[in-house]
Formats: structure tokens, sequence, C-alpha cells
């Protein structure tokens, strides 16, 4: 599940990257909303989409790029990604984050997007402006074969909303 982090770009990478442990969640920590039920796909090669249209975002996603993609178990996973904040990120920034096998929810909670950033090589304060990031991921071998779905919404240190992202039907085979 470690490709589920690095690819939902830049800002989101860190705490998807997290997903892999499976953490134990707490459902009063985190308050994910998804404000439209069109497709709003992000730009490259991925799975990933915006939750809704993203004219209000503060992070202009240029392009995703997943090498391979889909992601194998056990092999390397290349995640090529380009955008634009369109304000600067500060400490208490947050994630609202949800990952899914199927049915069955592994993960939901909020984090702190500067202390997350750290598993990319990236701290805060994220300046405003063009951001490029190319990182190697390896993928366990065990990852459980089903479907996995992934929701991150992300806020500044206003709670306003960065950007929210997810990827639904993400499937791993034996």
């Amino acid at each position: 599940m470690k490709f589920l982090s690095a690819a939902s770009l830049l800002v989101l990478t860190a705490p998807l990257a997290n997903a892999a442990a499976f953490s134990i969640f707490d459902p009063t920590q985190a308050s994910l909303k998804v404000t439209d039920n069109g497709k709003y796909p992000v730009n490259g090669e991925n799975p990933l989409q915006y939750c809704a249209k993203p004219d209000n975002y503060k992070l202009e996603i240029e392009s995703v790029d997943l090498a391979p993609n889909p992601p194998l178990p056990g092999q390397k996973l290349t995640i090529s990604a380009k955008g634009t904040l369109l304000e600067r990120i500060e400490k208490g920034a947050t994630v609202n984050l949800e990952v899914k096998w199927g049915l069955i929810t592994l993960i939901k909670q909020t984090v702190d997007l500067c202390d997350e950033l750290k598993n990319v090589d990236m701290e805060c304060p994220l300046e405003k402006g063009e951001m490029i990031l190319t990182k190697e991921v390896e993928l366990p071998k065990q990852i459980p074969p089903g479907k996995y779905s992934v929701l991150a919404d992300v806020y500044n240190k206003d709670q306003e909303q960065v950007t929210c992202l997810k990827a639904d039907d993400i499937v791993f085979h034996l």
C-alpha cells in the first residue's frame, strides 16, 4: 500500500506512505468528505481523481505518473509528480486519510502533514510555487490481494481545503 502514498502527489505522498503500516484507526480522529459525485481525473498515468471539481483547490496538479501502472507487489514503484502550490503550507496543516481494503476500513485518521513530509524528504513550510517530485518506493511482496481505495483530504493550518484526492478500485493480484 505504500504506492498509494506517493501517488497522491507532493503534499499527499507522506501520509499515504504510512498507510502501509496498516495503522489501527480511530473513527473519532477523521472527518472525511467527498463533496461531489462527478469524475475529475488527475492528469497522468495514475488511478487518482479529485474528490470534487478542483477549481477552488490550493494545489494545482499538472501530472502524476506511476511506473509501473498499475503498481505490482514486490516491485519498485516510481512516482513522478508536478504541480503548483497556490499558497504557502505551514505547520498545522493536516491530512484526513482513509484507506479501505474492499469494504474493510484499514485506516481512518487525521495526521499532521508537516510531520509526514519527512517521509518524502520534504519539510514545512512548503513555499508557494511550482513543485516537482520523483520518488521510488519498494512495494512489499505481502500486499494482500484485493481491491483497495484511498481518500486523502488536505487542509492548511487555517483548516481551508488544499486538495482532496481519491483512488478507487486499485486491485492487487497474487
